[in-house]
């Protein structure tokens, strides 16, 4: 029994919080009848409890995570032929981790520079903003490089539908 199907594809959406990850990813999704999943949903019961004391993650933490993501992603190549995960992948070493035996696997970045992201997380209605949180998401962002082939780049200093049909361009290349 074969275990890829190379017409299938995963796309990790990944970006700071803020970039439009969530709302892009369900939106492209809805638009290509893609499998869809927030990659939060998987984070196992004590991630959960210690981000709820307020505690952030360490990369002991998220190593599991990161595992359930990578395993999560190759059964969704298996029975669909676009697959959408979002997941923030700030590190190169969680992309390698999120990749790791899967050659079906790529991300899309939705890039934006701090100020572009800080208006936007403030304009957000009924959502409280932390600007520390803002720091310390783009003090932990490593940028992919040229040696990540499989990263492709959305600039979204646009609106959200010019960004949904940006990746969808990319996709359907």
């Amino acid at each position: 029994m074969s275990t890829t199907n190379l017409e299938h594809h995963i796309y990790v959406l990944m970006g700071v919080s803020g970039s439009g990850k969530s709302a892009v990813a369900s939106e492209v999704a809805h638009r290509l009848q893609a499998a869809f999943l927030d990659g939060d949903f998987l984070h196992p019961r004590s991630n959960i409890m210690k981000m709820a004391s307020g505690e952030p993650l360490n990369d002991d933490d998220r190593a599991p995570w990161l595992k359930a993501l990578n395993d999560a992603a190759f059964a969704m190549q298996r029975t669909n032929k676009v697959s959408l995960i979002v997941c923030s992948a700030l590190k190169k070493h969680y992309r390698d981790m999120l990749r790791d035996g899967n050659p079906n696997l790529s991300f899309i970045y939705l890039k934006g520079d701090y100020e572009l992201i800080e208006s936007r997380l403030k304009a957000r209605k009924g959502h409280f903003f932390k600007p520390q949180m803002l720091v310390t998401q783009f003090a932990a962002l490593e940028e992919p490089q040229a040696d990540e082939r499989d990263v492709l780049v959305v600039d979204i200093d646009q609106t959200l539908d010019d960004v949904v049909a940006s990746t969808i361009a990319l996709i359907n290349k």
